[in-house]
């Protein structure tokens, strides 16, 4: 697990926010969320989410692939994409 990315699972785990699930998977972050938990309201609300998160992050960006589950679907959101996922469009 590199800095940035136990970085972020401390700032979200601080959030307290209830009966999230939030750990390490590989190189990503795996959040568990309830099944009522509308994934679509996440998604399109995260962007300006994590940024707002991130003014508490020192460390150095590096990419990181954040993993959303609500126990019936799931979403991936990529912050920092190296070039590698820029050729993958």
């Amino acid at each position: 697990m590199n800095q940035y990315q136990q970085k972020w699972i401390e700032v979200l785990t601080n959030a307290h926010i209830p009966d999230w699930k939030i750990e390490a998977q590989g190189e990503d972050i795996y959040v568990e969320m309830p099944h009522v938990t509308d994934l679509k309201l996440i998604r399109d609300n995260l962007p300006e989410t994590l940024a707002l998160m991130s003014l508490d992050i020192r460390e150095p960006k590096e990419r990181l692939k954040f993993i959303f589950h609500n126990g019936y679907e799931n979403f991936e959101y990529l912050l920092n994409p190296n070039e590698h996922d820029l050729d993958e469009k």
